[in-house]
């Protein structure tokens, strides 16, 4: 099922991870609302970047390095921001049906998107917006 929380979450690292079982979306509210564990940031972000560099600049991008260094739990913003990177990359991988083609599209730079590539694109809610359109259109054939 396209949108899948219990999809996100093993993305997000599934329960070993999240310290919680994720099946719905009201799981889903809960865990983010709790604050997620740092250790969740890391890992949908070493889901989409293999060098190290890149890595940190996008997670840098989601929640600031000092922050990052201070905290074991994310905030709510930061919480919702890491979700939604995970909710848009799950998406992306059952769009292109491989996890190596997702994370091509998630990190590059896409016309549609003014140049930014798609994970740039989802640390707001608008731009996850405009990914998620783009990936729905290219899902069901329609015209983006």
């Amino acid at each position: 099922m396209i949108g899948d929380p219990s999809r996100t979450a093993a993305l997000m690292g599934g329960k070993k991870v999240l310290g919680r079982t994720v099946e719905s979306l009201g799981d889903m509210r809960a865990a983010v609302e709790a604050g997620l564990p740092k250790a969740v940031l890391k890992y949908v972000v070493g889901s989409l970047a293999t060098e190290p560099r890149a890595r940190r600049s996008l997670m840098y991008r989601l929640v600031p390095e000092p922050t990052l260094r201070r905290r074991q739990r994310l905030n709510l913003v930061e919480s919702e921001r890491t979700e939604r990177l995970a909710r848009v990359t799950a998406l992306a991988q059952e769009v292109w049906g491989d996890d190596a083609d997702a994370r091509t599209f998630m990190t590059t730079p896409h016309p549609m998107l003014g140049g930014k590539t798609p994970a740039e694109h989802t640390v707001t809610d608008l731009g996850a917006r405009e990914v998620e359109h783009i990936l729905h259109a290219l899902a069901f054939g329609l015209p983006a």
